[in-house]
């Protein structure tokens, strides 16, 4: 599959069904770890994940993009301020600094690995940022190596110009300076979006 019809979207209430199961049911980072159970009842969350894209888009503008071949998805990635990711404050790495946007998760469809996609949304959202003014991204990976997560794999974090700004031995926070990333429209094809399967919710999360 080539790069011809490849395109991006802002993601917005409308395209929200786009991002696909498990993630659009998935609160992990929209909610306080105490509300995050209440929130797995049957039709509850998506109603959560509605509100929140839908505050963060009236608070603060896109929170995310969608990758499309045409018209059907290949992928998405979120992010926002950490003030909007109430999950964020659980991480024995936490917080994140104040001149930086979390990039809270990603995924690239099976299908559509292989590709340098999951290169191209970061390099996709590092573009949106860096033109409203955000100087840094940073996020909590997942250098665990051990299966499916709600966060970013460590290693592929790194393979996309991020650097480990705070150490841990499961969950690092990493950082991407936006004053120094070389943007370009086409990326080569890079084998590390096959390790992005960002499916399991709620894992368990607690310092070491």
């Amino acid at each position: 599959m080539g790069s011809v019809g490849r395109r991006f979207a802002a993601l917005t209430l409308d395209n929200l069904d786009d991002i696909g199961l498990p993630c659009r049911s998935c609160v992990f980072w929209e909610l306080e770890e105490v509300a995050g159970p209440r929130a797995v009842e049957p039709a509850d969350p998506r109603l959560e994940k509605e509100a929140w894209v839908s505050a963060v888009l009236l608070e603060w503008g896109s929170c995310g993009t969608v990758a499309y071949l045409d018209d059907t998805p290949m992928g998405y990635i979120t992010y926002a301020p950490a003030a909007f990711v109430p999950r964020s404050g659980s991480f024995p790495t936490s917080p994140i600094s104040a001149d930086a946007v979390q990039l809270i998760t990603a995924r690239v469809l099976p299908d559509s690995r292989g590709e340098g996609l999951g290169r191209a949304l970061v390099q996709t959202a590092a573009r949106d940022l860096g033109r409203r003014g955000i100087k840094a991204i940073e996020a909590f990976a997942d250098a665990r190596n051990d299966g499916p997560s709600c966060l970013l794999p460590a290693d592929f974090l790194s393979a996309v110009g991020f650097w480990t700004i705070r150490p841990h031995r499961a969950w690092p926070r990493l950082r991407l300076d936006l004053r120094t990333v070389t943007l370009v429209e086409e990326v080569e094809v890079v084998a590390i979006d096959r390790i992005i399967d960002l499916v399991r919710p709620e894992p368990a999360l607690r310092p070491a």
